[in-house]
């Protein structure tokens, strides 16, 4: 896609001036709002087409079809390759998804910080620090955007964390909005971006409190006016309250539509006088703006159609793509033993593997919530073993451990229809009179029912369920809003709450935890009233999740099952990890622990057999507390579609794990800066100001010996070790420091280095500004060298890493003093470093 030239542009808003005046007030008001779910309104007589959007973090769902879409792995472990070329080649292939899709508009990515590791979506974001969240999704939105898709960057501003996530007030002082939060947002501003997303929440920065679709002076006065923002502030899904407040905060385009406020009042505000028809005029500009950027209005200059993504994409190279990512994003936390790759997989020695953990049999592949996609394909670590192991090897699988609370989902082939006698679910649909309305039997139950009516009120699920094997069963419903649930006449689970569109923004309807009731056989009759659910702007559904749980082992059986395999093998492969009910948007987590019994799997596996290699299977920080008992540790994050063939490349030899870590990673819970972000009294108060993560932590042991993490900021041990040689100022410049860093490759295998350089103001700089962090990312560069070989790279450091906000003038300063450049592995793992000097 060729990029417009200033007559282009200048031709372009030319031509949008004119259309904005050649329009009708009701078809203005029309643009400005949702023509359903996912799209705006077109208009044929101005040779607009409707602008199709939809979610992305993690793939590109197919919006109206519900096609399969490339599952890629989490955001946090793109952010853990460190590597911005790689951000680049995953927004071209968001832009192929996209197309591929009919989607015009991904709403993606997720620039928020993880402010606190207990964070909901903290695996939609990329990390704990501004910077490296902005490197790597200006690669990743500037590739799209010139393949023709646009991203919608979210979720503006300060919406890190999800409890009350609707309501809550974000109390943020100015100066850490612009030095932190804002950050990423200004980047991606200054590189072009062509829409944001509101969030629900709200915004003190202790001038204004307001939410955030309401706050003039942070959409409009911050992102528009100060920042030049072009292109279209988009709602986030229902979070639009009001219509004068949003229309003067900044508010372009309110989704889903048509229903909500503006739907109905928008039109009205104006023709009273509540809204400016200027200002109307200036969201419709946006609008039609973003649409001719996208090829979807005709005017002079509209970008050519860019077929090349999708010629480049093929199945077999998204795939392939996707298998290195997230091996190469794989953390080496601890390889004591030196067990990756495994030993003599190189070589063709056999080797028998014990492959333990219940998420080695069910990998946890994507995190929960609006980012959910369905894959072609799934890719499975013992499917993927087995394949690439030498012959005569052997992988002995076996779960040992219970990770998720939910039984599996009840098959229906069991069930029998109790009216009828005919196989499957009994389906009775009943309307607000109580009269049942229609039924069918089911033989296929997927948990959703979606075919309703404005009158509907109640699904009625009946079945007589069998239960073949001998011995306790259990056996229940997992649901939202208003139900009963018995069985055999005994009641499971009651509830009289209401649901409307507030569990689908807290996502509580996608994996509703089940009430069970333990059964035995041979039949019993299951019998559950499930509210249909009218959600506010979205379509109508019912949730029911039918579960049953067989008799079996007992969880101490699973565990004496697991080491006996692990003491049997060459090699015990533990996969431990968070589940879908842990880590999803909606709610955030409690705690860091990982989820029920895989701590004492790994400790039984490890006395069982030292040859041991744990992965994690999780996108936030869990803890860890059997670290320094396990030889070898490797972070495998939500992998995608790809998990199993990637963790296998890592374990075979064939791709280098050379992640580094985004974020910190604690040893305690009790030693987390930011521990929880529950709203009191309706305000998350963000106390720890500049200090987000790893500046947290080195506040702690800059002032005393505070306690350290489990890993640092930044670290990851690749397959061979470095070599720090040199560190030398190449420019000393304030407006751009550049650092020179040589690097030698002192271990056996080829590997890639990512060089980070971190700024460090000294004493009297910080005695000056008691706030300012003692340590922070100033930039990092990615470097590849053979064994023995030396590589070196001049690492610029941005102007921006040396200034802080002065909130009085309005404006970013470079204090004087002096600054020292640090180079190294991880935040605490400096090797050498220069010093430049501001002058007054």
């Amino acid at each position: 896609m060729s990029l417009p030239t200033a007559t282009d542009r200048t031709a372009v808003e030319a031509a949008l001036d004119a259309l904005v005046a050649a329009l009708t007030l009701d078809e203005k008001t029309g643009l400005v709002v949702g023509a359903d779910l996912w799209a705006t309104r077109g208009l044929e007589r101005i040779g607009l087409d409707p602008v199709v959007m939809s979610d992305g973090p993690v793939g590109v769902r197919d919006p109206y079809h519900g096609g399969a879409s490339a599952m890629l792995p989490a955001p946090s472990a793109l952010a853990a390759t460190w590597d911005v070329a790689l951000a680049a080649r995953t927004g071209d292939l968001f832009a192929a998804e996209a197309r591929r899709h009919g989607v015009h508009l991904v709403l993606a990515p997720q620039v928020n910080l993880q402010r606190t590791p207990v964070g909901g979506r903290h695996f939609e974001c990329y990390s704990e620090d501004p910077h490296l969240t902005a490197e790597v999704a200006v690669a990743l939105v500037s590739a799209a955007q010139r393949a023709g898709t646009g991203m919608c960057v979210k979720h503006y501003v300060a919406n890190d964390s999800e409890t009350d996530r609707t309501r809550y007030l974000a109390r943020v002082d100015a100066r850490t909005l612009r030095e932190v939060y804002l950050a990423p947002f200004e980047r991606l501003v200054d590189a072009g971006s062509w829409s944001v997303m509101g969030a629900y929440s709200g915004v003190d920065d202790g001038a204004t409190a307001a939410p955030a679709l309401e706050h003039r002076p942070l959409l409009t006065g911050v992102l528009k006016d100060e920042w030049g923002f072009d292109g279209l502030v988009v709602s986030d899904w229902v979070a639009t309250r009001t219509v004068a407040a949003a229309v003067r905060g900044g508010l372009d385009l309110q989704m889903p539509g048509p229903d909500g406020v503006w739907g109905d009042g928008l039109r009205d505000a104006v023709l009273a006088g509540d809204v400016a028809e200027a200002d109307l005029d200036d969201k419709v500009r946006r609008l039609l703006r973003l649409a001719h950027r996208l090829g979807r209005l005709d005017l002079p200059g509209t970008p050519a159609s860019d077929a090349a993504p999708a010629q480049r994409w093929t199945p077999g190279a998204r795939a392939t793509f996707l298998r290195e990512l997230a091996a190469r994003a794989t953390v080496v936390l601890k390889d004591d033993a030196g067990l990756v790759p495994l030993p003599g997989t190189e070589e063709g020695a056999p080797l028998r593997v014990a492959l333990l953990g219940a998420n080695a049999v069910a990998p946890f592949f994507q995190g929960g919530g609006s980012s959910l996609v369905t894959p072609d394909r799934l890719s499975y670590p013992a499917d993927a073993l087995v394949a690439a192991l030498p012959d005569g090897s052997h992988v002995d699988v076996v779960a040992g451990s219970r990770a998720l609370r939910n039984p599996a989902p009840l098959d229906p082939a069991r069930c029998t229809d109790p009216v009828t006698g005919e196989p499957g679910l009994r389906l009775e649909l009943l309307g607000v009179d109580g009269a049942v309305r229609r039924t069918e039997t089911r033989t296929t139950w997927d948990g959703w029912y979606a075919d309703l009516g404005a009158d509907d009120a109640v699904l009625r699920l009946r079945a007589r369920v069998r239960l073949d094997e001998p011995g306790a069963h259990e056996l229940g419903v997992g649901t939202v809003g208003v139900h009963r649930v018995a069985v055999d006449a005994e009641v499971v689970s009651t509830g009289d709450v209401v649901a409307t569109e507030d569990v689908i923004l807290a996502s509580t309807h996608n994996h509703p935890v089940a009430r069970t009731v333990t059964v035995t056989g041979p039949e019993v009759e299951l019998t559950a009233d499930l509210q249909v659910v009218h959600p506010v702007g979205y379509d109508r559904f019912v949730r029911g999740q039918l579960v049953h749980r067989l008799p079996g082992a007992t969880p101490a059986e699973d565990l004496a099952a697991a080491e006996a395999a692990a003491r049997a093998a060459d090699v015990a492969v533990v996969v431990v990890g968070t589940t879908h009910e842990v880590e999803s948007e909606g709610f955030d987590r409690p705690d860091l622990d990982l989820p029920g019994n895989q701590d004492e799997l790994v400790r039984r596996v490890v006395a069982a057999n030292p040859r041991t290699v744990v992965v994690v299977n999780a996108g936030a920080p869990v803890l860890l507390p059997w670290l320094d008992d396990v030889p070898t540790v490797l972070w495998g994050w939500l992998a995608g579609q790809e998990a199993g063939a990637a963790l296998t490349d890592v374990l075979t030899g064939v791709t280098e794990p050379g992640g580094r870590l985004p974020w910190t990673l604690p040893a305690r819970f009790e030693d987390v800066p930011v521990p929880h972000a529950v709203p009191v009294d309706g305000v998350v108060d963000y106390v720890e100001g500049l200090d987000v993560g790893y500046r947290g932590w080195s506040r702690r042991t800059h002032a005393a010996a505070g306690p350290a993490p489990a890993a640092p900021f930044g670290h990851g041990l690749g397959w061979t070790t470095w070599r720090y040689d040199d560190v030398t100022l190449v420019d000393g410049s304030a407006a751009g420091p550049v650092v020179r860093v040589t690097v030698t490759n002192t271990g056996t295998r080829h590997g890639r280095e990512v060089v980070q350089v971190y700024v460090e103001p000294d004493a009297a700089v910080l005695a000056a500004d008691p706030q300012r962090p003692v340590r922070t990312l100033g930039a990092f560069a990615v470097v590849e060298a053979d064994p023995g070989s030396t590589s070196t790279v001049d690492v610029p450091v941005p102007a921006r890493a040396l200034q802080v906000w002065d909130v009085a003038a309005g404006t970013w300063t470079t204090p004087p003093g002096r600054y020292r450049l640090r180079a190294g592995r991880s935040v605490t793992d400096l090797r050498g470093g220069v010093e430049i000097t501001v002058e007054h």
